[in-house]
């Protein structure tokens, strides 16, 4: 019995043991970014989500759409800054499926303002089939459903600052995050090295080169410039009132505060003759 009382023990701490090392393996450091959007007071740098939106447009779109944001988007308050006739013309740039027609066939027509960012696949099985079974993930709200974790106890403070932004900061480091394998790791074809993602292995092959996407602002056309207004993009995308929510936030907080203290000198007054 003490024997295998024992050789139970071994099992557990081992076990425990391997798993610590899994999960080490597996934990990812994301180095925190500079934005203009962060903390209560920040504001989307409308230069920056244009230049994000051509990384996406001439890269990123390629494999992955963006079925919760619409054409028109683009040119309402809050968002990238272009005019509406800049979003006309950005719509019909992609070929939507539409139909059927009179006699009963799909057909391919210019994007409109009402259209959503369609994929480029028609469906996910044909995603998987051109990916080789990877399914290239929606981009309409990657940079919320994304994120690092701060633990303890900078996840305290990250309640005071409003911290927000790991969606964008784990976007940034996963985009510059391809390099070699180590020595003793061999990759299959399908596979690469990416240091911001865990478990390390990726499907998606680095799909940015410098000077890949050209900037008309004098920006430099770099790997990590254009990771950074991706990013930014995306989190636009992801929450295009971002900028009122803040706003509405500061401005109920003043509300509140001016409440608490009418309420308070007025409960001194009604009070004050039973002092």
């Amino acid at each position: 019995m003490r024997m295998r009382k024992t050789a139970l023990l071994i099992f557990a701490v081992s076990t425990l043991g391997m798993a610590s090392a899994n999960a080490a393996d597996e934990h990812v450091s994301i180095q925190r970014q500079f934005w203009s959007f962060a903390g209560p007071f920040g504001t989307f740098d409308r230069g920056q989500i244009q230049r994000g939106y051509r990384v996406y447009k001439d890269v990123c779109a390629a494999c992955h759409g963006m079925k919760l944001v619409a054409f028109r988007n683009l040119a309402q308050p809050g968002g990238p800054g272009f005019s509406g006739a800049q979003a006309k013309s950005i719509a019909s740039e992609f070929k939507i499926n539409d139909g059927p027609n009179d006699k009963g066939e799909m057909f391919e027509r210019p994007g409109r303002l009402s259209d959503y960012f369609p994929s480029v696949d028609a469906n996910e099985q044909a995603a998987r089939a051109r990916f080789n079974g990877a399914l290239p993930p929606d981009l309409s709200v990657i940079a919320k459903a994304r994120g690092i974790e701060s633990g303890l106890p900078r996840g305290l403070f990250d309640i005071f600052t409003q911290y927000q932004e790991g969606g964008p900061d784990y976007i940034f480091a996963y985009l510059t995050g391809y390099t070699d394998p180590p020595a003793n790791v061999e990759l299959p074809d399908t596979q690469f090295w990416n240091k911001a993602f865990p478990g390390r292995r990726t499907a998606m092959l680095p799909p940015q080169q410098d000077g890949q996407v050209e900037y008309t602002d004098g920006t430099p056309a770099t790997i990590e410039q254009y990771s950074r207004d991706v990013a930014a993009f995306l989190m636009w995308a992801a929450e295009p009132h971002l900028e009122a929510r803040k706003r509405i936030g500061f401005q109920v907080m003043i509300f509140l505060l001016v409440l608490g203290a009418l309420a308070y000198f007025t409960k001194k007054k009604v009070w004050a003759d039973l002092h």
